[in-house]
């Protein structure tokens, strides 16, 4: 009976090791403004991963992207990766093998910034950076609240951010937040919004391209808000739709 008890204990054991997930977190910045936030969203993040039973690594060095590592890995998190996160062509065919074969990506706040010269890069993502006005209270709507990255929220989320003005929208994007122009101080957002969006501009969605699953988030500037319980809410929600767990 001794024996079939450990036997049992060893197989529920495995099966809990074949069901995590793997995460890579990617935090690469090429020639140009880095983010004081990234330690204290790497931080957040393995926290989360942990508390939800995945695994993860983290590294800034783009040799790590080989077909072979990226293998293990169900999701990859470029958070807050800005401007050239590749070094060669080699480690971009690498990432886009990676989600033509089905990996699930999610790119937090200046991602939508990386690879500014890689049409392939911005379709995945689901919209290139263009600019932002100053860092400010708004308020976003929600626009599916089924989402596990939105479920939690009301019909509104009162916010402070930089509201990220995106463009070379994929159009097969499913939005889930939007900023409401109308409480965004910007006295140049028409210039960039007219005929757009109406009032309001997407800053947060999922969808499925090119084999793999995708969610974005334009919001995360400040360090803080990686200790931020409704924000991190987000972030889970977003990782969760990616790895199917919705």
């Amino acid at each position: 009976m001794k024996y079939l008890s450990l036997l049992l204990i060893a197989f529920s054991l495995s099966c809990q090791t074949q069901q995590q997930k793997h995460i890579l977190i990617y935090t690469k910045n090429g020639e140009g403004f880095v983010h004081d936030n990234i330690e204290a969203s790497v931080n957040a993040l393995k926290k989360l991963a942990t508390e939800n039973n995945y695994t993860t690594e983290a590294t800034a060095d783009p040799t790590f992207f080989t077909p072979k590592n990226l293998a293990k890995f169900d999701c990859i998190i470029f958070s807050n990766t800005n401007n050239e996160a590749f070094d060669n062509q080699a480690q971009r065919d690498a990432f886009q093998k990676y989600v033509q074969s089905g990996g699930g990506f999610v790119g937090i706040h200046s991602a939508s910034g990386s690879e500014r010269d890689w049409p392939w890069f911005w379709a995945m993502v689901g919209g290139k950076f263009v600019r932002h006005p100053a860092l400010q209270p708004f308020e976003m709507k929600v626009f599916d609240q089924q989402n596990p990255a939105t479920n939690f929220l009301g019909e509104t989320w009162q916010w402070e951010d930089e509201v990220y003005y995106l463009d070379n929208l994929n159009p097969d994007i499913h939005v889930l937040l939007a900023a409401d122009l109308r409480t965004v101080e910007d006295d140049s957002k028409d210039e960039f919004h007219r005929n757009r969006f109406g009032n309001y501009t997407p800053l947060a969605w999922v969808h499925q391209f090119d084999g793999g699953r995708q969610f974005f988030t334009a919001l995360g500037h400040k360090p803080e808000y990686y200790s931020d319980q409704v924000f991190l809410k987000h972030l889970l929600g977003g990782i969760q739709w990616v790895l199917q767990e919705d």
